[in-house]
């Protein structure tokens, strides 16, 4: 019997942009833990022989110390994707002369550092509006990933600004992140935006079908700090409720679910990063199993090529309030 498709990408996020998400003013000086996690990541997937989409941060590109590192992800095989230059998680607050700015210089970096321009986007901290959609029609990307419909992102929100020291204009700043409560009536399923710029492919990243509560790895780490069996279990029931409904599941990664508290020590305030190496591999390897056991697991490029031929009804969603 033929296995349901489902993707596989990471938002390759590096340790300053999680500081500069959190406000730490030392982010400006770069510092990175890709040379330990590009590998790691890259090995990992190997052992599974899978391929799966990498969305890669422009400034990261930019930098001569990765242009090897990148350029190894590419020969690897895996999809390289856009996730915007700046990685500001405000991104739908900047005008279109902006956005376009920001994915031109993101494009050209990823280009000279892989070989490949991108064709596939994600917004840092899922951040999407109608101008940043525009943009990418009109720039001709196949395929947006930015929405995760899950109706946790208030709270998530309220327990990132908990553990940041901002100031009141940054606090401002940052009062969009994560999304809405209502983000969590999108579909979860593919679609299409209808744009005046041209038609232009969502991909979700996948929540759980009916309940609509997050399900990518860095959730289901932190369920198994508590619990492995636990997390397993509701990874397990949320793959077999996408397997009911159809849902083709596109699951998301982040760098820091393959680094464990020996490896990043400034982060000890994100969930999950107080949990040694070899623990969080451990779930990982569980959450690839569980996928490649149910379905066909492949980048999100292919992922797209299959739903665009799928969704010959051209289903469209309602554009943001702007």
């Amino acid at each position: 019997m033929n296995k349901t498709v489902a993707s596989l990408s990471i938002d390759l996020d590096d340790k300053w942009t999680y500081m500069k998400t959190h406000g730490d003013p030392a982010w400006s000086a770069y510092p990175s833990y890709h040379e330990i996690a590009v590998p790691r990541i890259l090995e990992f997937l190997q052992k599974r022989n899978l391929k799966i989409t990498f969305f890669l941060v422009g400034q990261d590109a930019a930098l001569e110390q990765n242009h090897d590192i990148f350029g190894d992800i590419s020969r690897a095989g895996h999809e390289i994707a856009n996730h915007s230059f700046s990685h500001e998680p405000w991104l739908h607050l900047y005008s279109e002369d902006e956005i376009d700015a920001d994915l031109s210089q993101a494009e050209e970096h990823i280009e000279r550092s892989t070989g490949v321009r991108p064709i596939g986007f994600r917004g840092p901290g899922f951040s999407c509006s109608e101008n940043v959609l525009r943009v990418l029609a009109r720039k001709g990307y196949q395929y947006d990933g930015s929405t995760l419909p899950n109706f946790l992102n208030p709270v998530a929100r309220a327990y990132f600004l908990m553990t940041t020291k901002m100031s009141k204009e940054e606090r401002e700043q940052r009062k969009g992140l994560f999304g809405t409560f209502r983000d969590g009536l999108r579909p979860n399923k593919p679609y299409f935006w209808q744009l005046d710029t041209g038609d232009l492919l969502e991909i979700p990243v996948t929540t759980m079908p009916l309940f609509k509560i997050p399900i990518h790895a860095s959730y289901i780490l932190y369920l198994d700090m508590y619990s492995p069996a636990l997390a397993q279990a509701y990874f397990r029931f949320a793959m077999m409720l996408c397997r009911i409904t159809g849902t083709e599941p596109s699951i998301l990664l982040h760098p820091l679910d393959f680094l464990g508290c020996e490896d990043v020590q400034e982060l000890s305030f994100f969930p999950a990063m107080r949990v040694p190496r070899e623990k969080k591999l451990a779930a990982v390897g569980r959450i690839f199993h569980q996928m490649t056991s149910s379905f066909t697991v492949m980048t999100m490029q292919e992922h797209a090529d299959l739903a665009q031929r799928g969704l010959n009804s051209k289903q469209v969603e309602p554009l943001f309030h702007t």
